[in-house]
């Protein structure tokens, strides 16, 4: 990380990093969609509703990763001082929000025909909503600190404070009493999932962490140019 800390030997690493993510992101991400709508069977217990898996399972992983990487941001802003870790920290949230809401938006869809209702208060769910209202307060109190030219702090320890909600989303489904089904793929534990629906996912998964990138590496090179044009401007009004 800290051979990109120079601004001008990141923007050369990210440029070709931002094409080679975009481009394969949404290939994978149509191949694996229309995978999941055309190709798959049903699901033997939720029919034709649970196609939606391959958006919400996809958007529910990076909502959460998003803050991850934003608590990882600023703690190599406020440990190490990382010269590009507010402006990654910015980056970041916009597309993690835009994740975290269409992992909410998704689930209530998913929920209505399967539990009857658009939306209930149990843990997974509220938990994710308060993830998707902290990414809101962190954009308007980065935006703030970056318009009165501060460095960025209080949004760094907010990041780091807000990543608490992590575990609670992550293990809400064994802590609480919940509509939520259980974990049915991860690293240790395998797949719960029939063989036939599975292989869409992971086109999904890695296609929408593909997108995600690309759009964060997108929007650091935005702000570094956006600063850059800046300070050209005091430049020459001060001559």
């Amino acid at each position: 990380m800290h051979a990109l800390a120079n601004p001008a030997r990141f923007l050369k690493f990210a440029r070709p990093v931002t094409v080679w993510a975009l481009w394969p992101g949404l290939i994978l991400v149509v191949a694996g969609i229309g995978g999941g709508l055309f190709v798959t069977p049903p699901d033997y217990l939720q029919g034709e509703s649970a196609r939606i898996l391959y958006i919400h399972v996809p958007t529910a992983w990076l909502g959460m990763a998003g803050w991850g990487a934003i608590a990882t941001a600023s703690l190599s802003q406020l440990v190490w001082r990382h010269p590009l870790a507010a402006v990654a920290g910015r980056a970041v949230a916009v597309p993690g929000a835009v994740y975290a809401a269409l992992c909410l938006a998704t689930g209530s869809i998913w929920g209505r025909p399967t539990w009857g209702t658009w939306w209930e208060w149990d843990g997974r769910l509220t938990s994710m909503l308060i993830l998707f209202f902290l990414y809101l307060g962190y954009i308007a109190l980065a935006g703030a600190e970056r318009e009165r030219g501060g460095e960025g702090r209080m949004a760094a320890l907010f990041g780091l404070v807000g990543a608490v909600n992590l575990p609670v989303i992550h293990y809400s489904v064994l802590w609480w009493q919940t509509l939520h089904q259980g974990q049915s793929l991860s690293i240790l534990g395998g797949s719960k999932i029939a063989p036939e629906l599975l292989w869409p996912l992971f086109l999904t998964l890695l296609g929408f962490t593909l997108l995600f990138a690309a759009v964060t590496l997108m929007r650091m090179r935005t702000e570094l140019a956006r600063t850059r044009l800046e300070a050209r401007l005091r430049r020459a009004a001060s001559e």
